[in-house]
């Protein structure tokens, strides 16, 4: 029995870190070591923040409050769901993170090889895989946890431990502060989606459990902390390692493709066989994440329409719009999403933050409400400031927000919010009962 459930932890694990771990996570960590040099041990710790510890807090929020986001999201308005759900959904499924998976499996995987080879060539072989596994939903965390997952585990231990060992050349110290490397690694955890992802998969990785006979909210929530934990140690490695990486690895160009950067890196420790290893690697990760998101981004729409919009032609409409938008490259892909990002990541991570928290003890729905609501004020503001839309005199006066010039300025406005709207409820309960 032991033994049966030690495999049902390691097959829940590591799905859910081959469902994360994909074309971002490879690689954003590297040139973020690059740009922060000596300061890279700060960028390993905030950059685990948002893109290690909330996922995990995102599964433990789900599993706490049920099966899938719509039951998180229910505790607070079940129209705020239904629209931060949707946004979820199109960021992390056809606009942005399935179109940035096919974009770097060409760039890493296919074009060091076939240096002839249109993009469009590469992401029509990438979706045609990417559709027929994804036809078969019931099959893809066995797919991934048993099969997909041991090959890339592999293949990046093999290279973080040799580049580890032998760093190409000593960590030159940078310009960018101790500050401004936290800030900048934290915010950069936005780019791996993880949060984002976490919200679809957790209802793969819930849905999993309960057919492996975890049933009951003790024993599902006890299965999903536990290989949730083992999701956290391997990205915690890998991230860290390919921070590392970066930061040693004696490039000194900042403004270097972050596709190029990880070529590299592969060749400068691996040699001949760096170019393949990292092709390999870079395929798993992305098709295996594309495959997920895929999957969950079907289910999550037809289940929202009560099947008036079929699994099938989701997965279609998913599979040809990631398409089109795939041929534009990585990089502009990952420029596009920032601000998108920067509104939708704020609001998750209040939701998910507020509710792990709180949500055993405080039942009312004001105080959730209001710190989403401020957060969202706040997150749209700061997408005005990343357009340029807002004059110096507004910024200056939005600069008297705490940590707005950072880009965090919703932190404290929705504890304030969330304050009132507590005290509110209170005071109004009382009034009642007398």
């Amino acid at each position: 029995m032991k033994n049966k459930k030690l495999l049902h932890i390691f097959t829940l694990g590591f799905a859910l870190f081959t469902m994360i771990f994909g074309a971002g996570n490879l690689l954003i960590p590297p040139l973020l070591g690059l740009q922060t040099g000596a300061n890279f041990s700060t960028a390993i710790f905030a950059f685990v923040l948002t893109a290690v510890l909330l996922p995990f807090l995102v599964v433990l929020a789900i599993a706490i409050s049920g099966n899938d986001f719509n039951d998180l999201g229910n505790r607070v308005n079940k129209k705020v769901t239904i629209v931060l759900g949707t946004i979820i959904m199109i960021c992390i499924g056809p606009c942005i993170a399935i179109p940035r998976t096919a974009s770097t499996t060409f760039e890493t995987g296919l074009k060091p090889f076939f240096p002839e080879m249109k993009p469009y060539w590469g992401s029509i072989i990438f979706f045609v895989i990417t559709f027929i596994f994804s036809y078969k939903p019931s099959k893809v965390v066995d797919l991934l946890g048993k099969f997909m997952t041991p090959i890339l585990l592999f293949l990046l231990i093999l290279l973080i431990v040799c580049g580890v060992i032998n760093p190409t050349t000593t960590i030159i110290p940078d310009k960018m502060t101790m500050t401004d490397s936290f800030v900048k690694a934290f915010l950069e955890g936005y780019q791996t989606l993880d949060v984002l992802a976490a919200v679809a998969f957790s209802g793969l990785i819930i849905t999993a459990a309960k057919k492996m006979g975890y049933t009951d909210i003790k024993s599902k929530t006890k299965i999903v902390i536990t290989s949730g934990i083992l999701t956290i140690c391997c990205l915690l490695f890998f991230y860290g390692g390919l921070i590392f990486l970066g930061a040693s690895s004696g490039i000194t160009n900042n403004e270097i493709q972050r596709s190029e950067l990880l070529i590299k890196i592969s060749e400068n420790v691996l040699g001949e066989y760096g170019l393949l290893a990292i092709a390999l690697c870079m395929s798993f990760a992305c098709l295996t994440t594309a495959i997920a998101l895929t999957v969950a981004v079907g289910t999550f729409f037809s289940k929202m329409t009560r099947g008036k919009l079929s699994y099938l032609l989701l997965i279609i409409l998913c599979t040809i719009i990631s398409f089109i938008l795939s041929i534009a490259g990585v990089d502009k892909i990952i420029k596009f999403a920032y601000p998108a990002l920067a509104f939708v990541y704020p609001i998750t991570i209040t939701l998910v933050i507020y509710i792990v928290i709180f949500g055993k003890k405080i039942k009312n729905q004001l105080p959730y409400k209001l710190a989403m609501l401020a957060t969202a004020v706040i997150a749209f503001l700061d997408v005005l400031k990343l357009l340029n839309l807002l004059d110096n005199s507004t910024l200056n006066y939005l600069n008297v927000i705490p940590f707005f010039s950072y880009d965090l300025g919703w932190i404290f406005p929705s504890c304030v919010a969330f304050l009132i709207g507590l005290l509110y409820s209170k005071i109004n309960a009382k009034n009642k009962i007398i």
